[in-house]
């Protein structure tokens, strides 16, 4: 089987690409739920009176708890792909996964923090 290359390997990568967001937006509440806040995070950030490097801070560090969402979403459709019953290392790998979207949620908390607090107080 040939595999894919040049355009037409950049085009194949861009629909599974999609197909992954329609599927976190399909089947994960937290996903459409951050979704939903990173839209709202938009309209704030160019709302603001701040330097354009300050917004992408505030915007990026928005889209960063996404990022983290999806992978943590893949983690555990991996995890319940192999098999429903509790396994210590199956629980790890679903429980960090969970931590890293933690960690981009305060890490965004304390970027909006500070940039607001540096301007307003």
């Amino acid at each position: 089987m040939n595999k894919a290359t040049g355009f037409t390997r950049i085009i194949n990568a861009t629909r599974y690409s999609w197909k992954g967001l329609q599927a976190a937006w399909k089947n994960e509440a937290a996903f459409r739920q951050e979704s939903l806040l990173l839209i709202v995070a938009i309209v704030i950030a160019t709302w603001l009176d701040v330097s354009p490097i300050e917004r992408i801070l505030l915007i990026g560090s928005v889209v960063l708890i996404l990022i983290f969402e999806i992978i943590n979403s893949a983690i555990e459709a991996v995890v319940d792909r192999i098999g429903p019953e509790h396994h210590e290392l199956s629980g790890r790998a679903k429980d960090m996964g969970s931590s890293a979207v933690l960690i981009a949620i305060l890490l965004a908390l304390f970027v909006w923090c500070t940039v607001i607090y540096s301007h307003f107080f």
